[in-house]
């Protein structure tokens, strides 16, 4: 049974659950992901691990409502179970006793930097996160992020809270001052896009964690496909995590939007069905 044991809003639209499923929490590491349904009949989606704990047999996951199944998912509650819940899957973060690392999570991308802050704070690297979000009410696990980093910056666009600023400018500022091994950005396509270019003139290594279309996770699809150094690659068997400067974001970007039709018209039905508000 994969029960939900805890759901809570953490902001606006964003959800949290802790999920009964021991055989996954036991092997679950850092930067990998699973395949959720939220019901037999219906799509199977990606999300990253935001959390797990082997003893308790609990899977943390977050989850922005944006789609038909985000929806679905959103309005379960606890006490109530997944359909299925597939994983962990995908390689984990490479990590280590790097030195200094920076994590820069954007939005929900919050969730998945999380874990691999964590690790790399435990294994006694100098931990510096850049958390962004739009505005103040969508930040969430602030404190979380901040307990496991050395230096924790927050960005808002608006101002509301932290700095008024883009991710990419306290970047720039940590990467001019002092030497860095390796970046993690983990967030919105655009964002990785510019923290990746930001990076580059530095020469430092940046990984950037993929959330693209995705069907069985296990290579055989080949929905997620994305190019790579000029190849392509299949971010649920070779990724999720690649060289941010050899990623083709134009691309990436582009394959988002290609079901963005039938998605909205697969919302549309399904809130004159259920009769939601929009």
């Amino acid at each position: 049974m994969l029960e939900i044991l805890e759901k809570r809003e953490v902001a606006p639209n964003i959800h949290e659950m802790i999920i009964h499923a021991p055989d996954v929490a036991a092997k679950a590491q850092p930067g990998q992901f699973v395949i959720v349904m939220a019901e037999e009949i219906g799509e199977r989606i990606p999300l990253t691990i935001a959390d797990y704990d082997a003893k308790k047999g609990t899977v943390t996951l977050v989850l922005m409502k944006v789609g038909l199944t985000s929806t679905k998912l959103s309005r379960m509650n606890e006490g109530d179970s997944l359909y299925a819940l597939i994983g962990p899957l995908g390689h984990a973060s490479e990590t280590g006793n790097l030195g200094t690392v920076v994590l820069v999570a954007g939005g929900v991308g919050t969730a998945p930097v999380y874990p691999i802050a964590k690790l790399l704070h435990e294994q006694g690297n100098k931990v510096i996160t850049i958390q962004g979000s739009r505005t103040k009410d969508l930040l969430f696990w602030v404190d979380r992020l901040e307990a496991v980093s050395d230096e924790h910056i927050v960005t808002t666009d608006d101002g509301t809270f932290g700095r008024k600023a883009m991710v990419t400018e306290p970047l720039k500022e940590v990467l001019e001052r002092e030497p860095v091994a390796c970046v993690w950005v983990i967030g919105p396509a655009i964002m990785m896009k510019f923290c990746a270019l930001t990076t580059k003139p530095f020469g430092v290594k940046t990984m950037a964690s993929l959330n693209t279309i995705m069907i069985d996770g296990t290579g055989m699809c080949g929905g997620c496909r994305c190019t790579v150094g000029g190849e392509t690659k299949f971010t649920c068997c070779d990724g999720p995590e690649f060289d941010a400067h050899q990623i083709d974001w134009d691309s990436v970007m582009k394959r988002q939007r290609i079901y963005r039709c039938e998605e909205q018209c697969s919302m549309d039905r399904y809130v004159a069905q259920a009769g939601l508000g929009k």
